[in-house]
């Protein structure tokens, strides 16, 4: 079953079915496959630093360490803050109504790289007519996380409208100009240099 998004605005809930477009959806896709001499597919293994150990699909994995050299539980770690303090963990944006109230101008949806691209099916019309011509950000998790993702809501067609959400990551521009400078005081004359008229006969 398809997982579904609850929007709640304006005291009223409307629920969608994202279904993620990706760039394989709209262009296709092609594969290389490695074939030996007879035909019949490669695999791709690793080895170990002597090159004398085949080390198959699966058979390397990371793992964590505590500074005593320790192995580490993933389930015993904790995030926190730079301060020191536990971090919050945020619900799944699926198993809770997402409220929308924060609406971003076309400058700020602009300042952001878009990663995931979703169409929200299943919005009823009156849903598809409240979002209009604005665009909604709100903070996307997948599952719960520490850290959401900012996402946006606008709508896109002709004659039939349909929902869009968007999951992207702020750009972190450095501008870059020319600066003017202005002229304390009078620049100083530069020295001409006096051309050697003298010939040298024995350059010859």
């Amino acid at each position: 079953m398809a997982r579904e998004l609850t929007f709640l605005t304006g005291g009223r809930e409307y629920t969608t079915s994202p279904t993620k477009i990706d760039r394989k959806k709209l262009y296709g896709w092609t594969e290389n496959i490695a074939l030996d001499d007879e035909g019949n597919e490669c695999k791709l293994v690793s080895m170990d630093e002597s090159g004398t150990l085949i080390i198959p699909k699966g058979g390397i994995a990371l793992g964590i360490l505590s500074d005593e050299g320790f192995w580490v539980q993933r389930s015993d770690l904790k995030a926190v803050y730079d301060d020191g303090t536990p971090a919050e963990l945020m619900p799944s944006s699926y198993s809770v109504p997402v409220e929308l109230s924060e609406k971003v101008s076309v400058e700020d949806f602009l300042n952001y790289s878009i990663k995931s691209f979703y169409q929200l099916d299943g919005a009823s019309d009156e849903f598809i007519d409240f979002i209009g011509s604005d665009i909604y950000s709100f903070t996307y998790c997948y599952r719960d996380s520490y850290e959401g993702k900012t996402a946006f809501l606008l709508t896109a067609g002709d004659s039939v409208k349909n929902l869009f959400m968007m999951v992207g990551v702020m750009n972190e521009f450095e501008m870059l100009g020319i600066s003017q400078t202005s002229i304390v005081g009078e620049e100083p004359e530069a020295e001409e240099e006096e051309e050697d008229t003298e010939i040298d006969f024995s350059m010859f």
